[in-house]
């Protein structure tokens, strides 16, 4: 194997040399991507079986078609994305052409986390490419199989002078954070996250943190339990609760969690049959060490529903936790399991003080048939994203951006966002090398005649006509 550091220096060769710049290269390198996917569908399936028990339907709607819905779309607008935008003039600079510029960065690091091995890896280098950059890719080490099909294949597929796949574990992480970059993508924990972005501190990097947290789940009493169980189940148990933007706990009343409670029993048993176990729709945790930090939240609380465990298939039934205390270990981490705990507040008021006391979330989810309800929990809290009466569905518009804010991350991706994400908005002005004595008003000596002129000239000025 290549040397990392010869590795790079090929890299950044390949970029100084203008190579990635061509909308012919960036878009070649899409559809390379594509074949990718296509030629590897059934290939990747097996790999997200293997790593987490995904059903052939989890893995086509989370993975494999959302990632080619993203170079799709890339394909389909990369010329008017990498478009120098106009921007408005004021009356000194009329004569002039003013425009922001999409540049790529340079060298661009993506490190993917193994929870949506697919996705999370291959959306942003969507956008990284799309951009013009030249790519290291860094795929989980813990969902083995799906990196083993992103280190054999994908390369074939792109062009080798300006990308690359580095494997290895926390150890290869860290010395490949050593290294300069000209931006960073990173997925995964705030823990590691702190480490990326300290590490992205001394070379003075930018960089996007796509990180996780405490994702609240408001119910009001006025709606329909068994609508609210079905969504809240689905999108608490898909791919076995390891999502990032899933709820991590519902907030409601005491009595809408008595009603609540059947209906989400109801739910499970529609979802997974009377033994989840033998569902081949229900996912597995990813390795040892999660499933037996899970099972400890399983002594939170009181188990309402579910509450089985089998450590030798990673297998925790679909959970309802009751009777939680703010101080247990359940509502203080990320679960990131097929644990749902419900939590109860006397009113909304009592409810948005709850998450409001606590760190940004990446998602906020409020369910209620009074449409003012819904937007008083948007009015009143701050979250990277935000779903009213339904659960990740925001995810699936590659027109709305997807990132954090605060504890949950900075930056966002997702379609058009991704290629800014990867770009540097350049400010440009283009002036007449002629036309001298028009700038003697800002030239020494300075006079009163002289300063009255230049702040009017600098007024910003709408003109429907163009000189240039």
């Amino acid at each position: 194997m290549e040397p990392l550091e010869d590795t790079l220096r090929r890299l950044r060769e390949a970029f100084c040399a203008g190579r990635t710049r061509p909308a012919e290269f960036r878009a070649a390198q899409l559809r390379g991507l594509g074949r990718f996917l296509q030629d590897h569908k059934q290939q990747l399936q097996q790999a997200l079986a293997q790593d987490l028990h995904k059903s052939d339907f989890e893995s086509l709607v989370s993975e494999i078609v959302i990632s080619q819905g993203e170079v799709d779309l890339a394909l389909r607008n990369l010329r008017a994305w990498m478009k120098d935008e106009r921007v408005s003039r004021n009356l000194a600079t009329q004569l002039d052409s003013a425009f922001i510029r999409k540049e790529p960065f340079g060298l661009v690091l993506i490190v993917a986390p193994w929870n949506y091995p697919v996705n999370l890896t291959l959306v942003p280098l969507v956008g990284a490419l799309a951009a013009g950059n030249c790519v290291v890719l860094k795929p989980s080490e813990l969902s083995r199989s799906t990196e083993k099909v992103l280190a054999e294949e994908l390369p074939r597929y792109l062009d080798p002078s300006c990308f690359a796949v580095v494997l290895g574990g926390p150890s290869e992480t860290e010395q490949l954070l050593e290294h300069r970059f000209d931006y960073i993508f990173f997925t995964g924990s705030p823990r590691v996250g702190r480490i990326v972005m300290a590490a992205a501190a001394k070379h003075l990097t930018p960089i996007t943190l796509e990180l996780g947290g405490k994702n609240p789940c408001y119910v009001d009493d006025d709606c329909d339990p068994q609508t609210v169980a079905n969504r809240v189940a689905w999108f608490r148990y898909f791919n076995s609760g390891q999502t990032c933007v899933a709820p991590d706990y519902v907030l409601c009343s005491p009595e809408t969690r008595e009603r609540l409670l059947p209906a989400l029993q109801s739910a499970i048993t529609r979802f997974y049959g009377d033994d989840p176990k033998s569902s081949p729709n229900l996912g597995r945790i990813i390795n040892q060490k999660h499933f037996l930090r899970l099972q400890g939240l399983l002594r939170c609380g009181r188990v309402a529903i579910g509450g089985q465990s089998d450590e030798s298939d990673r297998y925790i039934a679909p959970t309802v936790l009751v009777d939680v205390q703010d101080t247990e270990p359940v509502m203080q981490e990320e679960i990131f399991g097929p644990i749902l705990p419900l939590v109860t507040v006397r009113s909304l008021d009592e409810a948005i003080d709850f998450i409001n006391q606590r760190e940004k979330p990446l998602a906020l989810y409020a369910f209620s048939n009074s449409s003012q309800v819904v937007r008083q929990v948007l009015a009143r809290t701050s979250s990277g994203g935000f779903c009213g009466n339904d659960g990740f569905m925001h995810m699936t518009l590659a027109s709305l951006p997807f990132g954090g804010v605060g504890h949950s991350g900075m930056g966002r991706y997702h379609g058009k966002f991704s290629f800014d994400t990867f770009s540097h908005q350049r400010a440009c002005l283009l002036r007449s090398p002629g036309l001298e004595k028009v700038n003697h008003i800002r030239y020494p000596p300075y006079t009163p005649g002289k300063l009255r002129l230049l702040l009017l000239a600098m007024e910003e000025r709408r003109c429907s006509c163009t000189l240039l």
